[in-house]
């Protein structure tokens, strides 16, 4: 049975033979390396993200972050335990009381605080539509019912936290003392009830300044009552409507008429059945009125000063304590009152947060009237007046200071990141473990709070008075905040070497107290008086000891300050020892708790209620290009605000309180610097273009330069969930903007790929190649504008067939415009080759509406008749005329004509009609060149296949391959590309051939037999068109060249297009119209000629000059005609004119023929084949 006797503590053998230190040893090493191996593995993950990251790196991506708050799983009964169970008591239910305190004040920060001070925020006037605002108010509800119970609670918490003290410091002689209290003081108890306070005062002061808040409940109240006249309107039973409405005048009485802190101090504080005397407890009241004038005094001798760190949020505990006191126990130090609002001088204004501010002095007054009646009128203006002149001050010492803490912070920066890149000295390690502490706090933490206390004094005070900033107040306060992020960001990016450095001067601090602590133990067990006040002590000290021994959590620094207030008495310290245990003790709390501490005062959350400085802080750093970075620090703070803003409640998800922040951040940006800038860079990069005209003065000595590439090194800003990458905007707006006004004037190609050269030279921005087809200065016209004007492009340019060339009729301009094929192709390649169809289809359809004139023209009576006349006398003459048409009869007919009538610029119907037949060859002309363009466009792109002859299928390469689907959906496309290609280059499409299949049918119906005429219309035509070309050459010697043509070959088109249509070649040439032109010419030359003979013989001058013209003239015309008449027959060329339409229909029909029995033959076998493939 010895098991039984075995103490549940049992241990090893008690002959240590050593073995247990060995395994000890081999465990550490090993953790040891593990520890090294593991921070190499961080190490390497920085430096990967390093260069990808932002210069300012959002805290909630980090992959592995490092939480430096010391953590364990004891509890407070676990912790406290001494021998002394009446001490243990006490110290828990404090300990406990005071983790109460701040978990509630945690939640009120947080929650609550944000959940108010944004609501109604997100919803623009504009876009508030009517009954929003109940909607708000109804969604809030529920929120104010959480805030009301949060309320009661603090109510019970402070109650019980004044019974628990109460309870102690007893002025009752004859009842029992729990422990002897004389000398001890738990001045942390009253610290924490002072936080409490501080929270309800807060509470206050957000409701109070709410006027939107207030706004709202109105007008839901309002609501209610229309609710009460029809409830089955709203869905609502009647009976739920009463209930409701007592709630809400609960809540509202409560919460909204900023009593919350009036309520807690009136509270009921003396128990009704004789439990804990609260106001008449004397002894309690001295305590009370003590605890708060040490604490005062502590706070007072740091407030103001450079050192300072938590003393504000202490003042206004002590204040709310006062408060306090007073209502309990009506009695009030008018000399201590006088120090509290003496400090108003100092600090005039207290921000509790965000945005709220809060005066001392008017808190004060109005709570306490008795002792401020005591006080003259004159101290308590001259309060007033001196918050108005420090503003002043402040704003006139702001850029100072801006100078003085830009040369602090720097060089801390400098101090930290040599005091953390050298190696830790063994022989000096207690006094280098003291320097980074006093870098860490004293200098980084004591800036941070210096810093952010200015800025948001200095805001928040010039909102609450309602003065206005200056432009050097606003630049100034801005860099403050980039200066307080600065230090954060030198935290966080120095923190592995903070986090190693930190456990260890935590475990330095702790020796240090712990030495003074077992010095006054020693003290105390050498005193061999035995009492149980000394008992006391030394349990304290005890508690003190075992819990510093431990990880540097807050519940243990709360455990070993509460057991120190009860150690500490009987002159256990002496003066000297007491202060620097002090010390260490404060140091341990600040550094303990440094990540969160320096996050909690790099804070810039309160920026949102200050965001209208963010346009003139973008102008400034527009303006100033040189420190462009700083940019990183300011979107850092203004990221700040998102984590306050998920605990608003008033809309139906806080991402649309995110979405509108984001957007009205953005919309700034874009407005005040990206827009700016991209303006800018385009107009420098214009100007430098175009240097060669004459612009203002660029000289940068005169008129001063803008470094703007600066903007253009920034690592891309985080905001939300995007980065702004400036250098990305500018490029891409360059980009957009140089493709689409290259897309409106092609010709100006060159200067904007100039531009794309000098942006990427000059600012390092890699712009996209625009990949639209150049233009060239003598681009022409469109073809795309000549399709859409064809009716004006044919009356206004001449046709050149040998050269296949438009040339301008006449211009305004001292030169005239051509359009030859290679404007054409470089218009295809513009729009691509299917512009070619849509052009062939737009003269179809200019064509019939100029074969309506035609057929018109040919149906009148006085044309016919003629028409029909000179038929019939053609044929009675032909064979005494050796088939000949006679040119007097063309000349009669064209007399005749103009007899007809003539227009008022002297044209004759016959003029006119010459003019038609030139615009429709033109027309003619004009697809002969979009053929002639297409291939010309599409040997340019085919002239990179190797041979044409053989082109590899790259489809079935890529299915041999087995290649991805998307590889071989590319590879059938390029087969097919290829494809188009060489069949476009090689033929290209017989657009003459359709034009003139579509027309051919409806001109040789028998409804147009007298379209039939127009053979015998071609000679008089010709005479015409020959006497026009004559006068329109000699023109271009005059000096007035109105009128002047070299060219007008759309006649000859037009004729041998229409003779195709009506089939009349045959006709044409049985008339053998230019031999009998020949013929009678040569005849006159020769008369001419003989007659020169004859007359040089009489010497005759005048008569010799006269005969030198004539022979002259009669060359020109019979040149004229020959021209004509080559035009003519290589126009027909064109138009197949060596077949009549009876030889075209019969190929046609053999070719048919072909084709069936080809395919029969093919079916054939394919047939036989397939029994074979069964």
């Amino acid at each position: 049975m010895a098991v039984e006797t075995l103490s549940p503590d049992w241990e090893f053998d008690r002959v240590d033979d050593g073995s247990q230190k060995i395994h000890a040893e081999v465990q550490l090493k090993n953790y040891g390396k593990f520890l090294e191996e593991y921070t190499s593995q961080l190490r390497r993950i920085e430096d990967a993200l390093d260069d990808s990251i932002g210069d300012v790196w959002d805290f909630n991506l980090d992959p592995i972050a490092l939480k430096l708050l010391p953590y364990e799983q004891s509890s407070l009964l676990e912790l406290i335990k001494t021998e002394n169970k009446v001490l243990n008591k006490v110290i828990t239910v404090y300990a406990a009381l005071c983790c109460e305190i701040k978990k509630l004040k945690y939640e009120a920060e947080t929650k609550f605080y944000n959940g108010l001070l944004f609501y109604g925020e997100g919803a623009t006037d504009s876009s508030m539509v009517e009954g929003d605002c109940q909607i708000q108010m109804g969604r809030f509800i529920s929120f104010l019912q959480e805030l009301s119970c949060f309320v009661t609670r603090c109510y019970e918490v402070v109650v019980n936290v004044v019974h628990q003290l109460a309870a102690l410091y007893i002025s009752n002689k004859i009842a029992p003392k729990i422990i002897e209290t004389t000398g001890v003081h738990f001045q942390t108890m009253y610290e924490h009830l002072g936080e409490l306070l501080t929270v309800l005062l807060t509470l206050d002061e957000i409701i109070d300044n709410h006027i939107t808040l207030k706004d709202h409940w109105t007008m839901y109240k309002r609501l209610l009552k229309s609710v009460h006249h029809n409830p089955s309107k709203f869905g609502i039973q009647e009976e739920k409507l009463k209930p409701f409405e007592k709630f809400l005048l609960k809540l509202e009485g409560q919460l909204l008429d900023g009593t919350i802190f009036q309520v807690c101090i009136e509270q009921q504080f003396d128990s009704l059945n004789g439990g804990v005397s609260v106001s008449k407890n004397s002894t309690f009241a001295e305590e009370f009125a003590h605890s708060i004038r040490s604490i005062f005094a502590n706070v007072e001798a740091k407030l103001g000063e450079p050192s300072e760190i938590d003393q504000r949020d202490k003042y206004v505990g002590i204040c709310g304590l006062f408060v306090l006191h007073f209502q309990i126990f009506r009695t009030v130090d008018k000399k201590f009152y006088k120090s509290l609002l003496d400090i108003c001088k100092k600090v005039p204004a207290i921000t509790l947060t965000a945005n709220i501010i809060w005066f001392p002095d008017n808190f004060l007054i109005q709570k306490v009237p008795a002792a401020a009646k005591l006080l003259d009128r004159k101290s308590l203006q001259a309060i007033k007046i001196h918050r108005d002149t420090f503003l002043q001050q402040k704003a006139q010492s702001l850029t100072k200071d801006v100078q003085s803490y830009y040369v602090f912070v720097s060089s801390w920066m400098m101090k930290m990141e040599s005091i953390l890149s050298k190696e830790q000295r063994m022989d000096k390690f207690a006094e280098d473990l003291t320097n980074r502490c006093n870098i860490f706090i004293q200098v980084g933490f004591l800036y941070a709070y210096s810093i952010s206390t200015i800025i948001k004094t200095t805001m928040n005070l010039y909102m609450s008075m309602q003065k206005p900033m200056t432009k050097t107040s606003v630049k100034a306060l801005c860099r403050l905040v980039e200066l307080l992020k600065a230090i954060e960001h030198m935290f966080y990016r120095r923190s592995m070497v903070v986090a190693d450095s930190v456990s260890h001067i935590t475990q330095h601090l702790q020796h240090q107290a712990l030495n003074s602590i077992s010095v006054a133990k020693k003290r105390v067990i050498s005193d061999k008086k035995y009492s149980e006040q000394r008992l006391d002590v030394l349990s304290a000290l005890v508690l003190a000891e075992n819990t510093l021994n431990g990880p540097s959590t807050k519940q243990r620094r709360l455990i070993v300050s509460l057991a120190l207030s009860v150690g500490t008495q009987m002159k256990t310290f002496k003066d000297e020892e007491l202060f620097p245990l002090q010390v260490v003790m404060k140091k341990l709390d600040l550094i303990s708790e440094l990540r969160e501490r320096v996050q909690t005062q790099c804070d810039c959350c309160f920026l949102y209620w200050h965001r209208a400085v963010f346009p003139i802080y973008l102008d400034d750093v527009y303006e100033n290009a040189v420190d462009a970075a700083r940019l990183h620090y300011m979107f850092s703070a203004l990221r700040d605000c998102v984590p306050s803003m998920m605990h608003a409640r008033h809309l139906e998800s806080y991402e649309i309180l995110l979405e509108c922040y984001d957007k009205e951040i953005m919309e700034i940006l874009n407005e005040h610097l990206l827009d700016k800038l991209c303006k800018e860079i385009e107009k420098d990069l214009r100007l430098s273009v175009h240097t060669h005209l004459k612009l203002d003065d660029r000289n940068p000595f005169k008129v001063g330069m803008k470094d703007l590439a600066l903007f253009f090194s920034l690592n891309p800003i985080r905001f939300f969930n995007r980065f702004i990458d400036i250098r990305a905007y500018v490029t891409h707006y360059l980009d957009k903007t140089f493709y689409n006004l290259t897309t409106v004037a092609l010709h100006d190609w060159a200067t904007y790929s100039e531009m794309r050269n000098l942006a990427t030279q000059r600012y390092g921005l890699v712009m996209t190649e625009a990949h639209l087809p150049s233009q060239t200065l003598e681009q022409g016209l469109d073809v795309l504008e000549i399709m859409r004007n064809i009716h004006i492009f044919v009356s206004r340019y001449l046709y050149n067939l040998n050269n296949q060339i438009f040339i301008e009729r006449t211009s305004n301009n001292k030169h005239l415009n051509t359009i030859n094929i290679r404007h054409i192709a470089n218009s295809i390649r513009t729009h691509g080759t299917g512009i070619m169809n849509t052009t062939v289809n737009f003269t179809y359809q200019f064509l019939k509406k100029k074969f309506y004139i035609f057929s018109q023209f040919m149906y009148d009576e006085h044309i016919k008749s003629r028409l029909i006349k000179d038929i019939r006398f053609f044929r009675e003459i032909k064979d005494q005329n050796d088939h000949k048409y006679p040119f007097d009869r063309a000349e009669k007919f064209n007399r005749g004509i103009r007899k007809l009538g003539i227009t008022p610029e002297g044209q004759s119907y016959l003029d006119q009609f010459r003019q038609l037949i030139s615009q429709i060859g033109n027309a003619m002309g004009y697809v002969r060149m979009i053929r002639s363009g297409g291939l010309h466009c599409s040997s340019n792109a085919i002239r990179f296949v190797p041979d044409l002859e053989d082109i590899v299928n790259f489809e079935e390469l890529v299915k041999e391959e087995g290649l991805a689907e998307e590889t071989l959906k590319a590879a059938r496309h390029l087969d097919s590309v290829l494809s188009d290609h060489t069949r476009n280059s090689a033929e290209g499409t017989e657009y003459f051939k359709m034009l003139v299949d579509v027309f051919a049918p409806e001109f040789r119906r028998p409804k147009n037999i007298h379209l039939r005429n127009f053979y015998i219309i071609v000679p008089p035509l010709t005479l015409n068109f020959v006497e026009h070309s004559i006068s329109c050459k000699e023109k271009l010697n005059k000096k007035n060249k109105i009128g002047a043509a070299f060219t007008d070959d759309g006649f000859a088109m037009g004729v041998a297009y229409i003779l195709k249509l009506l089939d009349q070649y045959q006709e044409f040439d049985s008339l053998h119209w230019f031999q009998s032109v020949r013929e009678k010419y040569l005849k006159e030359i020769r008369a001419v000629a003989k007659q020169q003979n004859v007359q040089s013989a009489s010497q005759d001058e005048k008569l010799l000059q006269t005969m030198n013209l004539t022979q002259k003239r009669l060359d020109v015309y019979l040149q004229e005609f020959e021209l004509l008449y080559f035009s003519l027959s290589s126009a027909r060329i064109f138009f197949r004119a060596d077949k009549t339409a009876a030889e075209e229909n019969q190929e046609k029909k053999e070719k048919e023929e072909e084709t069936k029995a080809s395919s029969g033959d093919l079916s054939d076998s394919t047939v036989s084949a397939d029994p074979v493939v069964k």
